[in-house]
Order: C-alpha cells, then structure tokens, then sequence
C-alpha cells in the first residue's frame, strides 16, 4: 500500500473541528458507526471507525465522509501502485483522527514521528491501488483547547467501481489495523 503523510498547520490550513454538530462520540457509541449514511455506502468504514475509537486504540474519531472519485484528474493510478487498466474509477474516503492522551501529540515532531511510523507499517501492506495520505492539523477538541489532530484520507482504484470500492474497503481494514493495533503512536 502507498502511504504518505505532510504538515498542514499554519495560515488558512484546515483545521479539525472535533465537537461539530452531528458529532457521535463513538467511544461511547461504537454500535452508532454502522448507522452512519457513509457505513451504509462503505461497510467497512464502520468496522474501522470501531477498531479506531475502541478503548485500546490511541486514537479516536470525529468526522469522515466517503465520495466517488469522479475527475480523473484528482488522482494519478501510479500514485497508488494500479497497474494498467485499474485507474478507470476511483473512490475516497476520510477520516478525522485525534489522540486519546493530551500529552500524545504535542508538538509537531511527535504527531510526526506518528506518521511516518504508521506510513512506514502501512507501505508493508501488500496492497495495489490504494494509498493513505495523513495530514497533520490543528485540531480544536474543545472551545478552550487547540491540539493537533491528523486527517487519513484513503483513496483506491480499480478497473471498475465495484472494484474501487473493495479496494478501498481493504485499504481501510488495514489502515484501521496498523493505526489501531499500537498501544501508543508517540
């Protein structure tokens, strides 16, 4: 699997809204996911944003959405390792990721050093047509309190887009796993 990551912290750079309306703590809802319109579009998505918000997991979740990839020219299939044929459809997806500990991220450099160790686990991932770009962001948990959070967005391709769409519910299952699957990302 292809993974990458960049910082996107200063001026006008997007910022994570952690409690925005419609917000679902799924710490405390995980049952929830399933209900999201996006599960229902991509089932996997669900699957992952319970591994991701489960007690274990240093990270929890406050956003996502999933979209069809209709231009091609918002993705390059050698970006995700296509081979010829397969980057005819496409599809996306996001995921809004925060730490589980005020003291996780931080500065900069640990949100960082969190970053390249997942992108690191994720491009052992023996997975084609896909890839994870991690953008690390300012993030407001709370009214008060500015942190840093990082955006995953998941793209995957495929000759058709049924075959996108597993992909990407593969490239999810094993983004969810490696983020999830480490006791601490410092």
């Amino acid at each position: 699997m292809e993974a990458d990551w960049e910082i996107e912290v200063g001026g006008k750079a997007p910022v994570i809204e952690a409690r925005w309306p419609g917000f679902v703590d799924l710490r405390l809802h995980p049952e929830r996911a399933s209900q999201f319109p996006e599960a229902a579009e991509l089932p996997a998505l669900a699957v992952a944003l319970a591994m991701l918000n489960a007690l274990a997991s240093p990270v929890w979740t406050s956003k996502c959405d999933v979209w069809p990839v209709v231009d091609s020219a918002e993705f390059d299939p050698d970006e995700l390792d296509a081979p010829p044929g397969c980057g005819a459809h496409a599809m996306g997806c996001y995921v809004d990721l925060l730490p589980r500990s005020d003291q996780q991220w931080l500065f900069p450099a640990m949100a960082e050093a969190a970053c390249k160790r997942v992108c690191s686990l994720l491009r052992a991932v023996p997975l084609r047509c896909c890839r994870v770009d991690l953008v690390i962001r300012r993030a407001i948990v709370l009214p008060e309190r500015m942190g840093l959070g990082i955006t995953a967005y998941l793209t995957a391709c495929g000759a058709s887009q049924a075959d996108a769409t597993r992909t990407l519910q593969a490239a999810l299952g094993a983004f969810a796993r490696v983020f999830s699957g480490h006791s601490t990302l410092e």
